[in-house]
C-alpha cells in the first residue's frame, strides 16, 4: 500500500511560463497539474500569479486544472515607448509557503529566482524541501547550491508541452 504523499507546490508563474517560452514551447498546466501530482505527490499546487483585468477565462481554466490561484495586483510599466505589466510574486510565495508550513510533508517550488534563496535554504535545513523546478537552462547561481533537489522542467517536455 502506498503511503500517501501531503507535499504543496508553490509555482511563480511568470518564471515558469517565460522560462518555457524562451525555449520555444507551451507549457499545458493541466498536464503539469497532473504531473505534480503523480510524480510528486503534491495535493495542493499554488500558483502566483498577476492578476490583469480581462483574464478571467485563463484564471477559471487554471483553478480548473486544479491550482490555488493566489493574485497579486499588477503595474503598467512604461518601458522603450512599450507598455510592460509586471507582478512580482515573490513575496506572495514565500509568505504562503511558511503560512501553509504545518500543512505539508514537503515542498515542491517551480521557479529558477533567486529570490527565493532564504526559502529554500530554510526548507532544506528544516527537511522540508522536495524539489526545485527550473524552467530554464539559465536559472539564479544562488541556486546551484541546491543542486541535489533542482531538476530542470526541459527534461519533462515532451509530457507536458500543449
Amino acid at each position: 500500500m502506498k503511503i500517501k504523499e501531503n507535499n504543496f507546490a508553490f509555482i511563480d508563474s511568470q518564471n515558469l511560463n517565460l522560462g518555457v517560452k524562451s525555449r520555444g514551447w507551451d507549457l499545458d498546466f493541466f498536464r503539469l497539474r497532473r504531473f505534480l501530482k503523480d510524480k510528486y505527490g503534491v495535493e495542493k499546487a499554488y500558483l502566483f500569479i498577476g492578476f490583469v483585468p480581462g483574464n478571467q477565462m485563463l484564471y477559471t481554466e487554471l483553478q480548473k486544472a486544479g491550482y490555488i490561484c493566489i493574485f497579486k495586483p499588477t503595474l503598467e510599466i512604461k518601458e522603450n515607448g512599450k507598455i510592460r505589466v509586471k507582478g512580482n510574486v515573490d513575496a506572495e510565495l514565500v509568505l504562503h509557503a511558511m503560512i501553509e508550513y504545518s500543512n505539508y510533508q514537503k515542498a515542491v517550488i517551480v521557479s529558477g529566482d533567486g529570490d527565493f534563496y532564504c526559502l529554500i535554504e530554510y526548507l532544506v535545513k528544516q527537511n522540508k524541501l522536495l524539489k526545485i523546478i527550473v524552467p530554464n537552462i539559465r536559472f539564479s547561481s544562488l541556486l546551484r547550491k541546491f543542486s541535489y533537489f533542482i531538476a530542470n522542467i526541459q527534461l519533462f517536455k515532451e509530457k507536458l508541452r500543449k
